[in-house]
């Protein structure tokens, strides 16, 4: 993502300004859009070694490894490759694996918190699927309020409320992208968060029969 931010910058300077007319040439907002994307991936690609060290949280290796593969699909890949045009749904596939990559770290979170010494409370596995659920829908709707904020800012186009020829799109196509993210975001959260709810009921039960 360092090599990709130095040529982003490099391949800045001579780009076209406005729209492009031809099939996959980037203009400056497209390199603006990777150097923002590329710079936002170093910081967060540290986030499970920063939670692991100051909370001490083990997140288990393939969660890791699945975050690491999702940072490569969607700044390397999608930004830099270009991927989110010359593959279809290519968007849709990243915000459906988010979601339920997100899902996923709520159930470790609220594991975490249960096995703590000092925390006494048995939660429910329908308050921990709530919690798994409310908290993948949220990171969600922050991503789309940060590719609101980068549009308006920065002049790029991660809502595409602009096509790729530079035509504006209005009314209910220009909220096309943002509420498919959004439905994706909630179909892949539910998907996870119920087979980890049933999963839990499972153990419960396991449980109750041992005691």
């Amino acid at each position: 993502m360092a090599v990709s931010v130095i040529y982003a910058v490099i391949m800045l300077q001579g780009a076209p300004s406005g729209s492009s007319n031809k099939e996959y040439e980037l203009v400056k907002s497209d390199y603006v859009l990777m150097i923002l994307q590329c710079v936002v991936g170093m910081v967060v690609i540290f986030i499970p070694y920063r939670v692991e060290k100051i909370y001490g949280i083990d997140i288990p290796d393939l969660m890791e490894i699945i975050y690491f593969i999702f940072l490569f699909c969607a700044i390397y890949l999608g930004e830099v490759q270009n991927f989110y045009y010359k593959i279809p749904y290519w968007d849709m596939i990243l915000h459906g694996f988010s979601a339920g990559m997100l899902s996923a770290l709520g159930f470790l979170i609220v594991d975490f918190i249960s096995r703590s010494e000092r925390n006494k409370v048995q939660l429910s596995p329908f308050f921990v699927s709530l919690f798994a659920f409310c908290f993948a829908t949220t990171c969600g709707v922050l991503w789309e309020v940060y590719e609101y904020l980068a549009d308006h800012i920065l002049q790029t186009n991660m809502q595409k409320f602009m096509t790729a020829e530079g035509v504006i799109l209005s009314g209910h196509e220009a909220l096309s992208d943002t509420m498919q993210d959004i439905m994706v975001n909630l179909a892949g959260t539910l998907i996870v968060v119920a087979i980890g709810y049933l999963h839990q009921k499972r153990q419960e039960k396991i449980q109750s029969r041992l005691l």
